[in-house]
């Protein structure tokens, strides 16, 4: 009798102890997804951003450098080549935009600025009531290679009193990666840059 009670309480002792250590490892399981699920969030959260324009606040995703960088290499051409080209009669005008093309290029554009400035241009279209704007037609990006090549398509058109000049515009150069900053928010630098092309295509009257 006494070792059936034994042999009862064993079995039961073990059965209580199985049962325990089933339900630490089911604890330990519950926890580890608990952990996983929560560090997967949390990463996913890091890469969701907010943008705050026009008053609404718009959703937007983080994504590596190498996935955007065609997206904003074009971009960064473009906005140089708005600024860059992008004339107006007044003098302040001019020195703004220029400035602001000049972060996102070398001593190429630089030195393109000066000579353009040397030759009295700038003043022409200051005291002609000149305006120049500029149209990008397309971008071509080489991204096999770094530092990468472009080749940018663009119309100009040079607005008078009088008249309106239509010319062609082709550029290329090449992008080096920098540090973004606000002067330079797509990180790239434009190095050799040269005209190709700049031609007349055409003038047409105001009235």
């Amino acid at each position: 009798m006494m070792f059936t009670k034994m042999k009862n309480i064993d079995s039961a002792f073990k059965y209580v102890r199985n049962f325990t250590m089933l339900v630490i490892a089911g604890c330990v399981v519950i926890c580890c997804f608990a952990l996983y699920k929560s560090f997967q969030t949390v990463a996913r959260m890091q890469d969701k951003v907010y943008i705050l324009a026009a008053g609404k606040a718009l959703e937007a995703y983080a994504s590596d450098r190498k996935d955007n960088i065609p997206v904003e290499a074009r971009d960064h051409v473009k906005t140089f080549h708005k600024f860059f080209f992008t004339l107006d009669p007044d003098d302040k005008v001019i020195k703004t935009n220029v400035t602001k093309a000049l972060y996102l290029a070398d001593e190429s554009a630089k030195r393109i600025y000066d000579d353009l400035k040397e030759n009295g241009f700038y003043s022409g279209v200051i005291s002609g009531n000149i305006s120049q704007t500029v149209q990008i037609d397309s971008i071509n990006i080489d991204i096999k290679d770094y530092p990468y090549r472009f080749k940018c398509f663009a119309r100009q058109s040079i607005i008078r009193t009088t008249s309106i000049l239509k010319r062609s515009l082709i550029t290329e150069g090449s992008l080096r990666n920098v540090s973004r900053s606000d002067n330079n928010p797509h990180g790239f630098l434009i190095e050799r840059f040269n005209t190709i092309e700049n031609k007349d295509l055409g003038v047409k009257n105001r009235k």
